[in-house]
């Protein structure tokens, strides 16, 4: 079996609801992201990719109909060029690289595309179908952008609650408190607009409209100005608008190939996808399932935490992320060192491949050999990428 690689990420900036790429259609977008990555491989010919995989969470609107399958088409790709988009909710894109992964090592191709996006501006209202023609009633419009919708009524109800009503059972749980929360989320901004404004960023992220940089972060926050906020999902609650992340939009893209691919792609491969893992718990739990999705995939690349020099985590709340990297016992200084969702912003169906573009960076800006990306995903599923830096930027570590 052939080793999988990664060998150039790009991304869009993310935008905040309603903001700056809230006209954009999410098909274009994606397109977008894979126009960019492609542009870092001139030398590539594009009929030689053999599929792309796209991720994405809603589906309900202008991205439906195979979006990965409407990029390739709008970035004037080669018709050739198959295409198909997965859905695991916060962990398309991420899961997308994974289906990759799998499709390098097997042989089934030598040249992938993965990548994600999500227009949560632009998520649709949707009307369900009568159980029988001409109703009199009134039916209700339901919005697409986040979270549960439609339930099946067999579902148990403590699994259908909120997003942030079961962050805020985790907080219970594990006693995470409101200043921790507001300090990790204050830590997150004030990383990404370093990292911005030191030209971090700059060759990851394509600009897209008038939008150059990542439209949520505030410089300026900190962790009293997030304690006036008021809680999002209860007068005891914990957690606010300013330790949670944002509704956003935006895509991103990885180009991964397999090693003897190189030549025809015309770069060198900077990691090696040494290592996955998928986790499942109650979906009132979802939060916390990084814990075991990140161990299985240490196990299966052959490491440690110890081994581990970088780590990318989706930021979905503050106080699931803090839970997560308590239970592990890694450094916390070692985590997003580059901001995270809180700042940056999470498009559902594109974080998973912005985690793995920034990582693969983070390695080579520190020199270290190890790292892990994770997301938690909604519904009680989590997915964790481990990624060794295989550039000329390592260490002995």
């Amino acid at each position: 079996m052939s080793d999988a690689y990664l060998y150039a990420a790009a991304r869009t900036p993310f935008g905040r609801f309603g903001g700056a790429l809230a006209g954009v259609r999410p098909d274009d977008l994606a397109a977008a992201a894979l126009t960019g990555v492609l542009a870092k491989a001139p030398g590539l010919d594009p009929a030689a990719i053999g599929d792309v995989v796209w991720g994405n969470a809603n589906g309900a609107g202008e991205d439906n109909r195979n979006v990965g399958r409407m990029a390739v088409l709008l970035a004037g790709l080669p018709v050739s060029v198959p295409a198909t988009t997965v859905n695991r909710l916060c962990g398309s894109s991420l899961d997308a690289a994974v289906v990759a992964s799998r499709t390098l090592e097997s042989g089934d191709a030598d040249v992938v595309v993965a990548g994600g996006v999500e227009s949560m501006s632009r998520a649709p209202w949707v009307l369900p179908k009568p159980d029988r023609a001409f109703p009199a009633r009134d039916v209700t419009a339901v919005s697409t952008t986040l979270g549960w919708r439609l339930v099946n009524p067999a579902m148990p109800k403590e699994w259908t609650v909120s997003l942030g009503e079961c962050n805020e059972q985790l907080q219970e749980e594990f006693s995470i408190s409101r200043e921790r929360q507001d300090a990790f989320a204050a830590r997150s901004h004030r990383l990404a607009a370093a990292a911005w404004d030191e030209g971090f960023y700059d060759d990851l992220v394509l600009p897209v409209e008038d939008l150059a940089r990542d439209e949520g972060i505030r410089p300026g926050t900190d962790p009293g100005r997030l304690a006036a906020l008021k809680p999002s999902f209860g007068p005891d609650g914990t957690i606010t608008a300013g330790n949670a992340s944002p509704l956003s939009d935006g895509a991103s893209a990885v180009l991964l190939g397999t090693g003897e691919a190189a030549g025809r792609i015309g770069l060198a491969p900077v990691a090696r996808i040494a290592g996955r893992g998928v986790h499942a718990v109650e979906p009132q739990r979802f939060g916390f399932a990084p814990v075991e999705a990140a161990e299985r995939a240490l196990r299966r690349a052959g490491i440690g935490w110890g081994d581990v020099g970088a780590v990318e985590l989706n930021e979905a709340f503050a106080v699931q992320s803090l839970a997560c990297v308590d239970a592990w016992g890694v450094d916390p200084e070692i985590v997003n060192t580059r901001g995270g969702a809180i700042a940056l912003g999470h498009p559902l169906g594109a974080s998973g491949g912005r985690l793995l573009g920034t990582l693969a960076k983070v390695l080579r800006e520190r020199r270290e050999r190890w790292g892990l990306a994770a997301i938690c995903i909604g519904v009680g599923q989590a997915l964790a990428v481990v990624l060794e830096n295989v550039s000329d930027e390592v260490g002995q570590g």
